[in-house]
């Protein structure tokens, strides 16, 4: 099984931004445990703070990808683009938060992602991309 984690804006700061909210690890550090847990998956990973380079990944994931995490950031809330382009494809995607969004600010409750994706997971902390792994072995096509 092969599946994409895409990172939205800011998600590079992992590790320094809001440590409260988002933890100490970057997500590069994240990653690499991923890849030790799941030695039977091909994960691979992108983030960017570009709305329009997130879309291309998406698109891109067509025929490449069985599945594909995404924590679009702050696009979550805003991007009917993201959206469309979830919907746009046949490969499922799985919504991921680190934080739980209902429990902020309530422009955060909003997303353009959600009616598209095959699931959400949020408020787990990192863990959240571990579940989100996890559906994916689960629900093989």
């Amino acid at each position: 099984m092969k599946i994409l984690i895409l990172n939205g804006p800011n998600l590079n700061l992992l590790g320094k931004r809001e440590p409260d909210i988002y933890g100490n690890q970057t997500f590069e550090e994240f990653f690499t445990t991923l890849q030790f847990q799941f030695k039977e998956t091909e994960l691979a990973y992108f983030q960017s703070n570009m709305e329009g380079e997130l879309i291309t990944k998406i698109q891109e994931a067509e025929d490449k990808f069985d599945g594909v995490i995404l924590n679009a950031g702050a696009y979550t809330h805003t991007s009917i683009g993201i959206g469309d382009a979830i919907k746009a494809i046949s490969v499922p995607v799985v919504e991921v938060h680190i934080s739980n969004t209902f429990a902020r600010e309530q422009f955060r409750h909003q997303s353009y992602i959600s009616p598209n994706a095959r699931g959400i997971i949020l408020g787990f902390g990192m863990q959240s991309y571990t579940l989100a792994i996890q559906s994916f072995l689960l629900n093989k096509k």
